[in-house]
């Protein structure tokens, strides 16, 4: 059982940065691919970004493509997203994820940590 543990998440103003981490406890991380999603009051949980392992691409999501970037530190096991010129819109609890049958599919996950608050104030 791989337990994931984010963090990094807080309270930021309109057009601040935070940057988000996501390690295994105990493990090394899962070594197929991560991924961020978030849950916003009153709405589905979201795909926001995934890295695969084998060759290191990256994926976003439309809303935040040019503002996040999701990077993998292999020699700390931890996987981070960078998120830049932050809005209103990207307040929500952040999750990542491992190990996906398909990187924007939620269920398909294995593995799910507990989830940061991202709070952005204007």
């Amino acid at each position: 059982q791989v337990q994931l543990v984010e963090s990094g998440g807080g309270l930021v103003e309109v057009g601040g940065s935070l940057r988000l981490s996501c390690a295994a406890s105990g493990r090394a991380l899962p070594s197929v691919a991560v991924g961020w999603f978030r849950q916003a009051p009153g709405k589905e949980r979201a795909f926001v970004a995934a890295i695969t392992f084998s060759d290191g691409r990256t994926y976003y999501t439309r809303a935040v493509k040019g503002r996040f970037t999701i990077s993998r530190d292999s020699a700390n096991n931890t996987v981070h997203l960078q998120m830049n010129s932050l809005n209103s819109e990207d307040t929500a609890v952040y999750y990542c994820a491992a190990e996906p049958a398909s990187l924007v599919v939620a269920d398909s996950y294995a593995f799910w940590g507990q989830g940061t608050q991202v709070t952005v104030s204007a």
